[in-house]
């Protein structure tokens, strides 16, 4: 027992929203289908749960019956690793945790949380069309905002422990926190890590670690900077799309204004914490391209290209046949994107490439344009009366976005990850992970390089009213640095 308790590792991490954050509570309430999990405070927190959960699926399997514990039916043991909640930070970088209702309403990452946007959501079938009760929206936590935790590790004489590779683990661009991680969400930055390993029969140490208070809130003087190394994947093959809007965009807020029935999304950011100081971003300088509409027009076309190479065409196979081939049931979908099962909820699949929202502050206020639309009678050639729309689209000709992904050469098993390195400027990256591919099915590979090969071509159109020429694209598409596709030259 004294070689079990006698020596402490303990850690502090500060972390930074990359792309929202939606960590439900598995409550509702008149404005949203989904509201985020919060603390006494009403401001958004991490559960310890989650962290964990998280920490323990990313371990190697013979490690984490040991260090996170088991109950089997006879026997049982106690997680040696100990987790805090994870408390928001306000805009001093100080975290909020206690009841602390005194000026909340002056720190702008309060203000921030206590009216969180929603993100609205709709399925589209492989017709494209909206699917019946798939519409639902969903609270989240903005871009930006930070988040504070510690963890506690006991740790023995003969077994130092695994400090350093959770550390590791948690810095990862694979290590994704929340709902929604295959759609966009999730995606988080270290920014901060403090460290101290204490040995409890040391009597200055034994005093220190006494003396460390459970609220985040209050600093701790034994704490000590450290920056661990992040995890990297070798052997991998680097996608690189970059992409230029040829007119008109448009991914609808699924809300209208004075002006129009139908907006672009838009969501507060915070943009910046300049000496621990954070700024939040006004709306009309934030560009928001939701991961989730270019996941599903890219499944639509995985599917569509593996058909083709698989020789599956309409005037060859029966309506269920073609409704197997072209829906959720698809192979090369299954494999990528995953699959949500059948009627029974069985068959599950989690997808395995994950997708980051590009999210994106502008120096100037963004243009936009109202474009005016009427239904018009087939018969008659006269408008159709109540048919009258408008929507407001975004005008951006000249912006760059580059689109990443990192794929394995070979198959790989479940505990290795696929990762896409951060870049500088519009990103929108994608992270193909635990799949199926290997080199006896290539067509898989093939189908997805061609759905990427038509975005760059100018085929595939992304976001809302894609019928009316909104959402096209053209670019180039670069294989390990070497460009396979240039659609600018077409």
């Amino acid at each position: 027992m004294e070689n079990t308790y006698r020596y402490r590792q303990l850690a502090r991490i500060i972390l930074e929203t990359e792309t929202p954050l939606a960590i439900g509570s598995g409550n509702k309430d008149i404005k949203t289908d989904s509201v985020v999990a919060k603390d006494i405070n009403e401001l958004p927190y991490i559960p310890a749960t989650t962290l964990a959960g998280l920490i323990r699926h990313s371990l190697p399997e013979e490690l984490q019956e040991y260090w996170m514990g088991f109950q089997k039916k006879k026997d049982g043991e106690g997680s040696r690793i100990m987790l805090s909640e994870g408390k928001i930070l306000s805009a001093d970088g100080n975290p909020i945790d206690g009841l602390n209702f005194d000026n909340l309403d002056e720190d702008a990452i309060m203000r921030l949380c206590r009216e969180l946007p929603i993100r609205q959501h709709v399925r589209i079938n492989q017709q494209g069309t909206a699917v019946k009760n798939g519409k639902f929206d969903e609270e989240i936590v903005p871009k930006g905002v930070r988040f504070c935790f510690e963890i506690e590790l006991m740790a023995e004489k003969d077994k130092p422990g695994i400090m350093d590779t959770i550390l590791s683990i948690i810095q990862s661009d694979g290590f994704r926190i929340g709902s929604g991680s295959r759609s966009g969400f999730g995606k988080i930055e270290v920014v901060g890590i403090l460290r101290r390993d204490l040995d409890l029969c040391v009597p200055n140490e034994l005093e220190l670690y006494l003396g460390k208070s459970a609220s985040l809130a209050k600093a701790w003087e034994g704490y000590r900077p450290y920056t661990p190394s992040a995890a990297i994947d070798p052997d991998c093959i680097f996608y690189t799309l970059e992409l230029k809007p040829v007119d008109f965009m448009f991914f609808g807020s699924g809300f209208g204004d004075e002006r129009s029935d139908m907006t672009f999304v838009r969501e507060p950011v915070v943009t910046s914490w300049d000496r621990g100081e954070a700024t939040v971003e006004e709306l009309e300088r934030v560009i928001l391209i939701p991961a989730s509409s270019v996941k599903g027009a890219l499944a639509h076309r995985t599917a569509y290209h593996y058909n083709r190479l698989e020789g599956v065409f309409a005037d060859k196979k029966t309506a269920e046949e073609l409704e197997k081939n072209t829906g959720k049931e698809n192979k090369a979908v299954k494999t990528l994107f995953g699959s949500e099962g059948d009627r029974k909820g069985k068959n599950k699949q989690r997808g395995n490439i994950l997708f980051s929202d590009v999210i994106e502050k502008q120096k100037a206020p963004l243009e936009k344009k109202v474009l005016n639309h009427v239904k018009i009678d087939r018969f008659t050639g006269g408008t159709v009366d109540g048919a009258l729309f408008s929507e407001e689209v975004l005008y951006a000709p000249e912006k760059t976005f580059n689109l990443e992904l990192m794929l394995r050469k070979t198959a790989v098993d479940e505990e290795e990850v696929l990762y896409a390195p951060r870049k500088t400027f519009f990103n929108l990256e994608l992270m193909l992970r635990k799949t199926a591919v290997d080199e006896k099915d290539g067509k898989i590979v093939k189908a997805f390089e061609a759905a990427l090969t038509d975005l760059c071509r100018g085929y595939l159109p992304l976001g809302g009213g894609v019928n009316r020429g909104n959402g096209t694209f053209k670019g180039k598409l670069n294989k390990n640095g070497e460009t396979i596709y240039d659609g600018y030259k077409y």
